[in-house]
Parts: structure tokens; sequence; C-alpha cells
């Protein structure tokens, strides 16, 4: 009799999913072709689709048997021993800063006032932890051809508070990670890739966020796979592990999954803190930390999104061959991507710089785009020191091997101290790659630029 009604439900989840996918296929046939091109997009569909409905059906509101599924495919995929899933790439950034700040790190545990390198080229939330920790962020200038951190300028910018280095790969193109790994390990230093834009992209065989110490990534409809909401931070660290399982959820010490009690078998003979002997292990709190679950939905996404990683990468350095091809023999005017496409680079979009001495500006091009229908994005932040958060903030940091500053005292001065970083955020931008993008999308993408240059240079 049981097995008779697990298969009537088995059934009824059947029909429920395939009515679903009727109506998705319909949906699909009756839409419109956009004329817009936007600079990233999702690219999911009837598997996504299925997924979700079967999580909605378990009516599991929480991380349950999906998210335990993901969390060890998504390590097995990069190589990684641990995966933990969060609700953004930004609370990503956050939990890999906060967890180097545990009191369980001993000596090497970060405190309030040591510093941190990371550049100023890129989105707030690498930056955003830093400050959020009470550290000092020093930032270090980029090359205006790779966009990624200057390793040469490293070195003169650490003292003897630093204590880490919290980058990101810019766009999906790796930083010399060789270079800046020698340094850490030198000079004892944690590393926190950022590889929120950089999922797939390898080095020497292993993948972007699995070199350093700890390594995050997002699932934001825009990045290379997607759940929506989502992202995640990885390391093969069993101590760093259980601190960032802690951060993010609530701090506490007891690492059991919702809906599971007493996997140490200890639950109430443990002594913590000022706590009463043998006080519940499952309310006991080792850090001061946050609920950065996501729930089983996510995950049922993650895991079908997962599986095309390889084809997305794929299809997405593709697409960057296209476009390099497409816009060459325009160097004079515009500095293209430097063309690595053996697989290295995870290209997350198609970076371009107005050349110093163009017929045209930055600015100029970029507004043509828009209003011919081809989406375009800047580096982000720019010169994030420019920004108000920083200009209108008594934050603490110092940039390069200058003196500790507050925000709010930044002047011309202060921002030629980082001239890659000045060039990027008046000269470049970035334009789609992704992979629902195709030949028609992408020749109209190239197409546009190509005949607005040519206009002004008769």
């Amino acid at each position: 009799k049981l097995n008779g009604v697990s298969n009537m439900h088995e059934d009824l989840r059947e029909k429920v999913k395939a009515a679903a996918l009727e109506y998705l296929a319909a949906a699909i046939a009756d839409a419109p072709k956009r004329d817009y091109i936007p600079p990233s997009g999702k690219k999911i569909g009837a598997d996504e689709l299925s997924a979700m409905i079967d999580a909605s059906l378990d009516m599991w509101l929480t991380a349950g048997r999906f998210n335990d599924a993901f969390e060890e495919a998504f390590a097995k995929k990069l190589g990684a021993k641990f995966a933990l899933s969060v609700n953004s790439g930004s609370s990503a950034n956050l939990l890999a800063m906060s967890a180097l700040t545990s009191p369980k790190l001993g000596k090497r545990a970060i405190k309030k006032g040591d510093e941190v390198i990371t550049v100023a080229s890129g989105f707030p939330t690498t930056v955003n932890p830093i400050f959020q920790n009470g550290l000092v962020p020093v930032f270090v200038d980029c090359d205006p051809h790779t966009y990624n951190i200057r390793t040469d300028k490293i070195e003169e910018a650490l003292s003897e508070k630093t204590r880490a280095i919290f980058i990101a790969h810019t766009l999906g193109r790796p930083f010399d990670i060789d270079t800046i790994r020698e340094i850490c390990s030198r000079k004892n230093l944690w590393l926190i890739e950022d590889s929120c834009d950089a999922l797939g992209a390898m080095h020497n065989g292993k993948y972007a966020g699995t070199i350093g110490d700890i390594g995050t990534f997002s699932f934001y409809p825009a990045h290379h796979i997607t759940m929506g909401e989502g992202g995640a931070v990885v390391t093969s660290d069993p101590i760093l592990h259980k601190i960032l399982l802690s951060f993010r959820d609530w701090g506490r010490d007891c690492w059991c999954k919702p809906g599971h009690d007493d996997t140490c078998k200890n639950r109430f003979k443990l002594k913590r803190g000022n706590l009463p002997d043998g006080y519940d292990h499952k309310y006991t709190y080792s850090h001061i930390g946050y609920n950065l679950k996501i729930t089983d939905w996510q995950a049922a996404i993650g895991l079908q999104q997962l599986k095309k990683l390889d084809e997305f990468v794929e299809k997405r350095i593709s697409n960057a061959k296209f476009l390099f091809e497409a816009l060459s023999g325009l160097e004079k005017y515009i500095t293209l991507p430097i063309p690595d496409f053996d697989g290295k680079c995870s290209w997350f979009g198609f970076l371009i710089s107005v050349n110093p001495g163009a017929p045209f500006t930055k600015r100029e091009l970029v507004e043509h785009l828009e209003r011919n229908g081809v989406g375009t994005r800047q580096l982000f932040a720019g010169n994030i020191l420019r920004q108000p958060m920083i200009t209108e903030s008594d934050a603490e940091l110092r940039i390069g091997s200058g003196k500790l500053k507050k925000g709010r005292e930044l002047g011309e001065a202060d921002y030629a101290l980082l001239p890659g970083t000045e060039r990027i955020m008046n000269s470049s931008f970035w334009i789609g790659c992704f992979p629902a993008l195709g030949e028609r999308e992408l020749s109209k993408s190239a197409g546009t630029i190509r005949s607005f240059i040519e206009a002004r240079i008769k």
C-alpha cells in the first residue's frame, strides 16, 4: 500500500511537470524576438523548470536534499574538498573575509586595523567586506591591458599589518596567480580569490577559486551559471570550512544540517564560553555570524545549470573569439582583449578600451551602442575611490605605499597614484558574449561598433 501511494504521488508529480513544460514551450514559441542585445543574461529552460517544480512539490522551504547534492557536485566539479552555498556572491565575499577574523585561527586570525591588499577597479562587494570587518583596504593599481592587479606593485604596498590579498579575476581572466601565491606563501598571507565572474577559468589545470585559501562565486542571472540569487564559497581547508559554515549559519558552533539534531552525539555534553555545563550545542554560538543560506528551490536550478557549465564556458569562448575577429583591424582606435581562447579565460564579458587620441570618447561610443540596441556595462565601479560610498565617508584606506587616509580626504593627487585604474574608468566598457547570444546578436554588436568608428575616421 505504501508503495502504491508513493507511485501515485510520483505519477502526479510527473503530470504537473509535463503540464508546466507544455506551458513553457508555448510561451517560448509566442515570445517576440528582442532587438536589444543585453550585455549579460541567463540561459535556462525545461531542465531548470522541471527541477524548480520538483523542489516546490517537496515543500521543503530551506536548504535540503537539492542543496546537499549541489554542494557536493560543485566541490567535486572544481576539485575542492568543500563547497558551501550562500544567498549571493556578495554574501560569499562577506563570508570569506569574515571567516579569516575567527579566533579559531589563532595567531593567523585577522584583527581590526589589519590591512588587506585589493584593487579599486572592480565590483564594490570585493572591497566592502574589508571595510565591514573593520580592516584597512590597501589599493594597488591595475594593468589597463589585462584589467587585473599589477603584481609588480604589490610588494611596495605591503606593511607589517598586511594579512591578506583579496582580489577578483576580472571578467573571467585569471590574475597572475603564480606570482601572487608566491608572495602570499613568503609573507604568510591569506589569499581570497573572488571568482564571481570567473567560474570555469583555469590555471595550470586547476579551477580559479581553488588555488587560494578561499574562493567565492556568484550565481546571479548574469553569471556563468545561475540559480537566480545565490553564490558559493569553496575551500580545501577543513578548519576554514568549519568556520565558514559557522559564519553562514547564524555563527553557531553546531554543524547539524536543518532538520537534523545531535550529529556530534554530544549535544548536551559540551562546555562552551560561560554557558552552563551541557548547554544545548544547537544553540551555542562561536562567531558573530549571519544567515546566508539558500533555498532548495535555488539549489535544484543550480544542479541543472552545473551540468551545463562546460558547454556554457565553451560558448562564451566561441562568442568572444567571434567578436575579436569581427572587430580586428580597429586596434588603432580601440584596444581589444588579449585573445585568450584556449580555455584558461572564462569570458564573463568582452572588454573594449578606447585608445588615447581616438576621434571619439568612450562615452560617445557607449551612448551610440545603447541608442542602437547594444547593451553595455562599465567595469563596475571604475575607480571605486571616486564613488560616494568612499568620498562621503570616514572609511580608512591606503593607496599603495602611501599613508593612511580617510575617504573624504581623497583628491586628484591620490587618484593619480592609480593611473591604470583611472584609464580603465575613463576608457573601458564591455559588451555581451554570454551563451544565449548567437551570430545574429554578435554580428549586430560588432557591426554597430565598426560602423560608428568608420564614420568617425572618414
